[in-house]
């Protein structure tokens, strides 16, 4: 595989996995059970996907690294005016502390990270791996700043550092396997709670589905997420597919936890090695299947970030508020 293929794999897995959990955000295993029959198509928007805040905010950092010049405070500062552009297009499925920390950033506050332990920072941070492969010393650096951006609690921020260093590890030509990826990735962390979470994830690993989502836990909290993702990683990552499936069918965070395990295979395995008709899938425009192959383009080559259009995607949101409205009504019901 060449560069692109890896690069454009990981931006296509994020998106993949998030147009395909979003769905299911917050069901558990059982329900999800009754509803899903696969990964066979989508299924928010009729047989169009749709990706979320996952995809998007990935999408910003990459293009706001790509802008910058090669400096990390121009970095930090094109992806922040870049979410308060992004908040004021209205976004459907934003956490609570990104927020709060984009409503801080649109009043000015020189610091708008939020204390939380979610994985707002995490869902995103791949985009930085597969970007700085070869620079492991601003990556780390980096990739700690763009975290605290919205998330300042040392386990949010450790976690978004594993997932950029598994990311860009995946990305690497270096023959690995899975394990010894992950061995790599956990260097970076030094937090005990995020710590254990991997080392219980790597115990759990030829354990069932069920079983380790019930003692890795699937919520959006940082050290779930990264367990999770990283149980899922070396049970079923012999390609992305069945990573993104396994997320989905463990219920909970199901899109972030897709998009991030997507990521991570995407980038392993390659763009070929994903459903290319179910990407097509994906509503184009705005971070969409268009936008991801130019941006993969820009990134390989290092060119501009590429052109798009802010009110296309203000009117996808405003048009797909009652789509997301009319699935949360149908979450109340007992069935």
């Amino acid at each position: 595989m060449d560069r692109h293929d890896r690069v454009l794999g990981a931006l296509f897995g994020v998106a993949l996995g998030d147009a395909l959990g979003l769905p299911f955000e917050g069901l558990s295993p059982r329900r999800i059970r009754r509803r899903y029959p696969g990964p066979d198509r989508h299924r928010l928007f009729g047989r169009t996907g749709v990706v979320s805040d996952d995809t998007e905010q990935m999408v910003l950092l990459a293009q706001a690294l790509l802008a910058s010049g090669g400096e990390d405070a121009a970095t930090v500062s094109r992806f922040r005016r870049s979410m308060v552009g992004w908040f004021a297009r209205l976004p459907f499925g934003i956490g609570g502390a990104t927020l709060r920390a984009c409503l801080r950033m649109a009043i000015g506050l020189r610091r708008p990270g939020v204390r939380s332990a979610g994985n707002g920072a995490a869902m995103r941070a791949g985009a930085l791996g597969v970007m700085l492969v070869d620079d492991a010393a601003r990556r780390r650096r980096l990739g700690r700043a763009l975290a605290t951006v919205t998330h300042t609690d040392e386990r949010a921020v450790e976690g978004a550092l594993y997932v950029s260093e598994l990311s860009a590890l995946c990305a690497s030509p270096e023959a690995r396997t899975r394990a010894a990826l992950v061995s790599a990735a956990r260097e970076v962390v030094r937090d005990p709670a995020i710590l254990d979470a991997i080392d219980t994830a790597v115990r759990s690993a030829r354990e069932p589905l069920d079983d380790a989502a019930a003692q890795l836990g699937t919520t959006g909290f940082i050290f779930h997420t990264v367990g999770l993702c990283t149980y899922v990683f070396l049970r079923f990552g012999e390609d992305p597919m069945s990573g993104i499936d396994a997320c989905i069918r463990a219920g909970g965070d199901t899109d972030s936890h897709a998009a991030i395990v997507g990521g991570w295979l995407g980038a392993l395995h390659g763009a070929a090695a994903l459903p290319l008709p179910l990407v097509r899938r994906i509503q184009d425009g705005p971070f969409g299947p268009t936008h991801l192959e130019r941006l993969a383009a820009a990134v390989v080559a290092g060119g501009p970030p590429p052109r798009w259009s802010w009110m296309y995607a203000l009117a996808r949101n405003l048009m797909l508020y009652p789509v997301i409205l009319a699935h949360g009504f149908l979450r109340l019901l007992p069935w």
